[in-house]
């Protein structure tokens, strides 16, 4: 990367302080660039979801990983809980979607707490063998009593195939129903249940690739904190089958977080795990650098660009994100290791300049709270708008929920040096819902960026980018003026 003009920057620039400079392309598809990320961690899009509270959790991580992009599941979950859901996930299959199950006993009252779980707005009815005998949707659940047992509203014929009938043969059978909802039902070789496709999701099988381990199996990462026995949960992750393992804490410029990520490097090396470790959170490249020297595979990068986050309004600690990044890209590639932007992004545009300032993935959170797949639960504002809550790591709410096996005193105590917004409104947007849709958005803006720079790979996207420094009505000006 380089600055138009070869410019240097007077002052530390952030994602809306810059823009890319159109080149010379030969690049003729957005589907001939490669968007495979180069930090080992096996994922094929440059996307993690962060592992908040309100962000990660198995249903998220199993949407990605099927997609190429990789969760972190919060530090805050107990390592046993972390194990079933891991142990969940491995389960899922990497091309269907995992279905919503009732039986046809259960009420429509049931059918609309479980359809706001997942995005393709169905609910298959079972038999007691597991055989689908009927779906609902929202729809069918209008207009009648939430008693109604679903046997009265399901619709008896749905599209039924093979589990391993090819992606494009199922939107292609969906397609010939003409039906506005459709679903195709995976069955195993006993015809019973086991997995769902929309025409979208079949259409995505085709253009994305899953991040999956060498088994065959989706992949998800875990988080550790710095306080507690390291080793001990490090160790109770790896045997989990956690396939990445990040060393998390606000500040981790900081001894503590060097004593407890060299004791983790430890543990992956001697148990002989091909598990990348990442660790953070830095801004400067002396950070970067000590905790490359450390043992981290991956520097995590960003210090207050969050949503839900007040450490910049509280302390006056951070660093505008485009420049910390590029900065901790060039003292991580020294040592061989990679950087992972964390936080700032709220469009696609800004995870193309993360990329292009040589961030081999982009840590994403609050964007995508607001969505089905993220743990908390929808609900509705006076204008019926659906939403779902955000909160921040550091906050009142995350505080009193990791603390709670301390005494009255000590989480008292604790509760007087909170960082964090505990409690925010994040609109499930109309147009993009579900997780898959804001991939789908953030992935199309990447993959131009790459084709208006004519880079094929990730890699080039760095080295073939001109950045240049604009004003805020420069900023201004490439907004939609028709909203």
């Amino acid at each position: 990367m380089r600055f138009l003009d070869d410019r240097t920057p007077e002052h530390d620039l952030t994602y809306d302080d810059v823009f890319l400079v159109p080149r010379r392309s030969d690049v003729v598809s957005r589907f001939d660039v490669d968007l495979t990320t180069p930090d080992g961690t096996g994922a094929t899009v440059p996307v993690v979801a962060a592992n908040m509270t309100a962000v990660a959790g198995r249903r998220m991580a199993e949407t990605l990983a099927r997609r190429g992009a990789l969760t972190v599941l919060p530090q805050d979950v107990a390592t046993d809980a972390v194990a079933d859901i891991v142990g969940w996930i491995k389960q899922r299959d990497p091309v269907w979607d995992t279905p919503l199950v009732l039986r046809t006993g259960d009420a429509v009252a049931d059918a609309l707490n479980l359809l706001p779980k997942r995005a393709h707005d169905a609910v298959v009815v079972v038999d007691d063998g597991g055989r689908p005998v009927g779906t609902v949707d929202e729809a069918a659940c209008l207009g009648v009593d939430r008693f109604t047992r679903l046997a009265d509203v399901l619709d008896p014929d749905p599209v039924t195939l093979a589990l391993d009938t090819p992606p494009r043969e199922v939107f292609e059978a969906l397609q010939s129903t003409r039906r506005a909802h459709a679903v195709a039902l995976g069955l195993d070789d006993d015809g019973r249940l086991a997995g769902l496709l929309t025409p979208l999701g079949a259409l995505r099988a085709g253009i994305y690739t899953p991040a999956l381990d060498a088994r065959g199996r989706l992949r998800t990462a875990a988080a550790i904190g710095i306080n507690g026995d390291v080793a001990v949960k490090a160790k109770a992750l790896l045997d989990a089958g956690v396939d990445v393992l990040v060393v998390d804490t606000a500040h981790g410029h900081q001894g503590k977080m060097l004593d407890a990520l060299r004791v983790v490097r430890s543990v992956v090396d001697t148990e002989g795990a091909a598990v990348p470790v990442a660790a953070g959170n830095v801004v400067t490249a002396e950070g970067a650098a000590d905790l490359a020297d450390a043992g981290a595979d991956i520097v995590k990068v960003g210090v207050g660009p969050g949503a839900m986050c007040t450490t910049r309004m509280m302390t006056g600690v951070g660093r505008p994100q485009f420049s910390a990044v590029a900065e901790c890209v060039a003292a991580a590639r020294e040592r061989g290791a990679v950087v992972w932007a964390d936080g700032g992004v709220r469009h696609p545009r800004d995870v193309a300049l993360a990329l292009a300032a040589g961030a081999a993935s982009v840590m994403i959170g609050s964007w995508l709270a607001g969505t089905y797949e993220s743990p908390g639960d929808l609900l509705r504002d006076e204008h019926g708008r659906a939403y779902k809550e955000s909160f921040g790591m550091a906050s009142k709410r995350a505080v009193s929920a990791r603390t709670r096996g301390d005494n009255a005193f000590d989480r008292a105590r604790k509760s007087l040096f909170e960082e964090g917004i505990s409690s925010s409104r994040q609109r499930l947007d109309p147009d993009r819902p579900g997780v898959e849709d804001v991939l789908d958005g953030i992935c199309s803006g990447v993959r131009s960026a790459c084709t208006y720079t004519g880079a094929r790979t990730l890699g080039e996207l760095h080295e073939r980018s001109v950045v240049g420094m604009q004003t805020t009505a420069g900023f201004t000006e490439g907004t939609p003026h028709g909203r």
